[in-house]
């Protein structure tokens, strides 16, 4: 089987293409970004593609699934671009699939399409995903569900996988992420022990993670077998502010949610962070997913724990990890991270 995956060099994609690379049943990938990376993998070749504006039928054609990670975080402070790539792109991706008739369709999709939900339980697929309205992230994922539900209808030849994944973290995705949430201004040697004294401890706060080659594997799984429709991944535990302690050595200072929120808000109209404090609504609001249908139906069991996976992305982001792909090189940044300051904190994609 011929393998296209888009948004091949990010955090997800440049884990699926090395699972990839052992799994028997997949004869080559063909790994699609709108730059090409430097790194080699084996059986994987590379091509430029943009979802928003290129024609994507030429590259899908005679492939046996095709995987869509492709989506922009940034720039937050252009929501029309961000939807042109993330939404509409993504439909012409969609579209690109029927028309090059290529039977599987694995979606990226996310823990952030579902809606508001009580932390007290954990919920199935069968959640409903609108989305948490304040967030534009959430919204953008609430509205690809209806769209797919959509394509599902006008295309019933397509197997389609949706995964919703929960927090994604591997070290070498470290310098992505500290640039798309933290911003030029948090220094690594912060986040040594010694160094972080306290942290806020925010009521409600209940987060889940998991390792991005766990993840990887998911989308192995779906590719290989005759699944369809949703699957929750996520592993245990479900993380607060008492883990995230834990990793840092720091103490807990209890902190209402209005305040952090009123401080995320003010830090992001001073350009010192590059997200809004809308994320931080979407923490305190998405559920807390049951996995068992991943489990039953993709035999899918995460080899490392929640807590592993956010230890290993902190200490990622003090080591300066990162990857030869433009996405996860510390290089994207610039020097002193001069990049990340030219684009305004927030205003550009790097």
């Amino acid at each position: 089987m011929r393998v296209v995956v888009v948004g091949a060099t990010g955090n997800v994609g440049t884990s699926l293409v090395a699972a990839l690379a052992d799994e028997p049943a997949v004869d080559s990938v063909l790994g699609l970004a709108r730059r090409r990376p430097a790194l080699a993998v084996p059986k994987t070749e590379w091509a430029e593609a943009d979802i928003s504006r290129d024609d994507l039928r030429p590259l899908f054609r005679g492939a046996g699934a095709v995987v869509h990670l492709a989506w922009l975080l940034q720039p937050t402070r252009d929501r029309e671009r961000l939807w042109r790539v993330n939404v509409d792109g993504s439909t012409r991706l969609f579209t690109a699939v029927r028309e090059a008739r290529v039977p599987a369709l694995v979606y990226a999709s996310s823990i952030g399409a579902y809606s508001r939900a009580p932390k007290d339980g954990a919920v199935d697929e069968r959640w409903p995903t609108e989305g948490i309205p304040q967030n534009a992230y959430s919204r953008e994922k609430a509205e690809l569900e209806r769209r797919l539900d959509r394509f599902e209808r006008e295309a019933p030849g397509v197997r389609v996988v949706r995964l919703r994944p929960a927090l994604t973290f591997k070290y070498e995705s470290a310098s992505e992420q500290r640039r798309l949430f933290a911003g030029p201004f948090l220094p690594r040697s912060l986040l040594r022990r010694e160094l972080v004294p306290a942290l806020p401890d925010i009521p409600g706060l209940r987060v889940q993670a998991v390792h991005t080659a766990d993840v990887a594997d998911a989308y192995r799984r779906a590719l290989v077998s005759d699944a369809s429709g949703p699957f929750n991944v996520a592993a245990e535990p479900v993380l607060s502010p008492a883990e995230l302690a834990a990793a840092l050595g720091a103490r807990l200072v209890r902190v209402p949610a209005r305040a952090v929120r009123g401080a995320s808000a003010l830090a992001w109209r001073l350009r010192l962070i590059p997200v809004p404090a809308s994320w931080l609504d979407l923490a305190l609001a998405v559920p807390v997913m049951d996995t068992a249908r991943a489990r039953e139906l993709l035999g899918w069991r995460p080899e490392r724990t929640a807590l592993a996976a956010l230890e290993e992305v902190v200490r990622g982001v003090r080591d300066g990890a990162g990857l030869d792909t433009p996405p996860l090189s510390p290089a994207t940044s610039g020097r002193f991270r001069s990049r990340e300051l030219a684009a305004g904190v927030g205003g550009r994609d790097l």
